[in-house]
């Protein structure tokens, strides 16, 4: 049925109700304001390059033209699926020993995955005899099966299509994948596998390969990379086409035909807890991509589908708190199913700070069986389409993406841009951005710098890695690379050290000298117990004195090392300087709040420190 004629046979509701227009919306919100500056308070200027309205409505839908399409339809925006919205539940595993890959994978079948990653050692090929012994009992037809083993992709690809068919295996119904990327390693560690023109002569064996296997990928676009070095999502968005594009470009001038190559693509995206906007996200790719893949005149729309795994993004998970990546986690996933993802990895809670155990993967598995279980996610397809911000969000993200990806395209492709340092200057550029809203708590990592957990204290040795970006620089790099790293990592190196600090002398105590007016007090003091318990410090608080003499008395039968003076900006002129003088050298002495107008006359009295919402906690 004709979308058009669905629309004239709804019976509209609440029709005795009259419409509101947008013109009386805005005149009872600017009376509400009351002449505050409707921009800067209702307004979000995103990290994205567009600006999100407080509401929307039906008129923001005008010219949409993909609205008017079903899911399954081109440009697949909707959803590449009809009928449900089932996705495969990956889980990967390294694979140290064959024997015991395989037992655990044959275990964690069992416990509610369909898909599985073998992660393999990348200094040997495996022989066709490892590969039956790490496939022994998994029924290739009904799991997906993916190997992650990069540059020996092709002699992996045929070891896997040699056992399928001696067992007989139906190669229509095959589903898996190869990660072959040498954009990946260039990204990562500044060279190809072997070099630009041999690996993309690679590209093209394995293309040729995999012909009769339709559901098998060789080529992986690893674009959760942008994601995990710190990139917006545009950025993760436009690079990630444009690095599929260069698949296309080089591989349709070297011969190949559309219809044989974008099938053979799998991206891979991260998903953050920016729970629309990544539902947006997911929801785009499809669309740019489809628009992408038509230029090169496949011989039908299917061709022009995109085929996206996604996995819950390490950059905003915190080794503090760990258990907060649970709820994380649970909001990426939810944005991944929803936009129609077609894999989901979801990282265990603890696996960026030490090695997965049996709990932590059970609870992440157990994340994607819930949503498809007992929430039912899988039932229903494109469940955002009509919301009116979803659809506002996919169209703005769509058309920053495009711009950020015709701006590559005009500097010759993904790694024309990537050896000239483009790609990596705009995310190191946004990347800077993000460890500074951090830094001044504008961008919340829950229980790391913000609301911490008071008596959380990691006193275990932790590996130097953890605090560190990931740098895998080869020495012959032909560029600059990206570092992967994590948002809290430079909170996380600097409560760590006051915990090892801890284990050989007192931990540092930060003493909350509250006095005066009990609103202002009570604000700056939990500001100033949040803001040095998320470095670790001791925290006394109080609840407020009569008298300076009293505060003092308490800060020096305690033996506090910082001492936060908690009051209202009028009060700091008189009890700043004489508890100063009082407390003297035992304590470091500090204020609460930026009080701009005596800043100047307390800084003349000897206050050298004060803490703000704007401050980095580096004191």
């Amino acid at each position: 049925m004709d979308p058009s004629q669905i629309k004239n046979n709804q019976e509209k509701l609440f029709g005795i109700f009259p419409p509101v227009s947008t013109e009386d919306w805005e005149a009872l919100i600017a009376k509400d304001l009351k002449g505050a500056d409707y921009g800067r308070k209702l307004i979000w200027k995103t990290m994205e390059g567009f600006d999100v309205k407080p509401y929307y409505r039906a008129e923001d839908l005008n010219g949409l033209e993909y609205l008017k399409t079903f899911p399954g339809d081109f440009p697949f925006v909707r959803s590449g699926r009809i009928r449900e919205n089932n996705w495969f539940i990956r889980q990967d595993l390294v694979v140290e020993n064959i024997e015991k890959a395989n037992k655990k994978a044959l275990d964690i079948l069992m416990k509610g995955i369909d898909s599985v990653g073998f992660i393999l050692n990348s200094s040997r090929v495996p022989s066709i005899d490892e590969i039956e012994k790490l496939m022994e009992n998994i029924y290739a037809q009904i799991v997906e099966v993916n190997f992650i083993c990069g540059h020996q992709s092709p002699e992996v690809l045929d070891i896997y299509l040699e056992l399928v068919k001696k067992y007989n295996r139906d190669l229509q119904k095959i589903h898996g994948s190869t990660n072959f990327d040498p954009i990946a390693n260039l990204i990562l560690k500044g060279k190809f596998y072997n070099s630009e023109k041999s690996d993309f002569e690679t590209c093209k064996q394995l293309i040729e390969k995999s012909k009769h296997v339709p559901h098998f990928r060789t080529i992986a676009i690893n674009a959760a990379i942008f994601k995990n070095s710190g990139s917006s999502i545009v950025e993760e968005l436009a690079f990630g086409l444009a690095w599929g594009n260069e698949y296309l470009s080089r591989l349709t001038e070297d011969g190949l035909s559309i219809d044989s190559i974008a099938p053979n693509l799998k991206f891979q995206f991260g998903v953050s807890s920016n729970y629309f906007m990544e539902i947006a996200k997911v929801r785009t790719v499809r669309l740019l991509w489809a628009k992408i893949v038509n230029a090169y005149g496949p011989s039908d729309t299917e061709i022009t589908r995109a085929y996206i795994h996604t996995e819950t993004s390490d950059w905003n998970k915190t080794m503090y708190d760990p258990h907060a990546n649970l709820l994380r986690a649970t909001t990426e996933a939810m944005s991944a199913i929803i936009g129609g993802t077609n894999s989901l990895t979801v990282r265990p809670f603890n696996a960026m700070f030490e090695d997965a155990t049996n709990f932590s993967e059970r609870i992440a598995r157990n994340q994607q069986l819930l949503l498809r279980e007992e929430s039912h996610f899988d039932k229903i397809v494109d469940p955002s389409s009509g919301s009116y911000y979803i659809e506002n969000l996919t169209n703005s993200i769509a058309e920053e993406a495009w711009k950020l990806f015709l701006e590559v395209d005009e500097m010759g492709g993904f790694i024309q841009a990537f050896k000239k340092g483009f790609v990596q200057g705009k995310i190191k550029g946004t990347a800077h951005k993000r460890d500074m809203a951090i830094a001044t708590r504008k961008e919340i990592l829950l229980g790391t710098n913000q609301y911490p957990n008071f008596n959380e204290f990691i006193l275990k040795e932790i590996k130097p890695e953890v605090f560190n970006a990931e740098d895998q620089t080869n020495e012959h790099a032909l560029a600059e690379t990206l570092k992967p790293y994590r948002g809290a990592m430079a909170f996380e190196a600097l409560r760590y050290k006051t915990d090892k600090f801890a284990l050989k002398h007192s931990r540092p105590q930060a003493f909350m000298f509250t006095y005066g007016k009990l609103a202002m007090r009570r604000a700056r003091s939990q500001f100033s117990s949040n803001f040095f318990a998320c470095a670790g410090f001791e925290v006394i608080d109080n609840n407020g004195f009569k008298t300076v003499d009293e505060g003092v008395k308490a800060v020096l039968n305690c033996k506090a090392n910082i001492v936060v003076i908690c009051a209202a900006d009028d009060d700091y002129p008189v009890i700043a300087p004489e508890i100063l003088k009082k407390i003297g050298e035992k304590a470091i002495v500090v204020v609460a709040g930026y009080p701009k107008n005596i800043v100047e006359e307390l800084k003349s009295k000897g206050i050298k420190h004060f803490i703000h919402v704007k401050s980095k906690s580096d004191i």
